[in-house]
């Protein structure tokens, strides 16, 4: 048995003359006048200047982060604290920060004065800027309170001096 032969027009009669609806072409997203364009060069540019800014800082300011790290490992360090060692570390962020011929000469109180003109607020009070700048001639044992407190100033001195570089 065979299917019987289908009519010659199949399916809804009344759809015979449907036409389908065609959609529109999808919407380009990319600008379509020239303003776009140089408003995004002009943000990009001015992405490009902030980063540049910002990556010179960072680079600039790595003897910071290398003095905290050090400053960081005095304080952690089970030995008693060697203030000879300690203004080593601070001559040396110095050097990096300021020229050579500013900085290599000072010692005693003059180095303490340098120290504290150099930061927005002076992190050495009167005691601990004698500690700073006897105890490494005269070799007197440093206390742990005095030892804890002088490093927390010589870190914030670290952290926040003016380096006239950076301008």
């Amino acid at each position: 048995m065979s299917a019987p032969p289908l009519p010659e027009a199949f399916g809804n009669y009344a759809l015979g003359d449907f036409v389908e609806v065609v959609s529109p072409t999808a919407v380009n997203w990319w600008p379509q006048t020239a303003g776009w364009g140089w408003l995004a060069a002009a943000l990009s540019g001015l992405a490009c200047y902030h980063l540049w800014r910002f990556l010179r800082h960072w680079y600039h300011n790595r003897y910071r982060r290398e003095a905290a790290t050090r400053l960081q490992g005095l304080a952690a360090a089970r030995t008693p604290l060697r203030v000879s060692e300690l203004n080593r570390l601070l001559k040396l962020t110095a050097l990096a920060a300021f020229a050579r011929e500013q900085v290599a000469q000072l010692s005693g109180e003059d180095w303490v004065a340098f120290l504290n003109q150099h930061c927005p607020a002076a992190p050495f009070s009167e005691d601990q800027g004698r500690l700073l700048a006897l105890a490494a001639y005269t070799g007197e044992p440093v206390e742990t309170g005095a030892a804890q407190q002088l490093l927390l100033a010589s870190l914030a001195w670290v952290r926040e001096h003016e380096n006239p570089r950076d301008a």
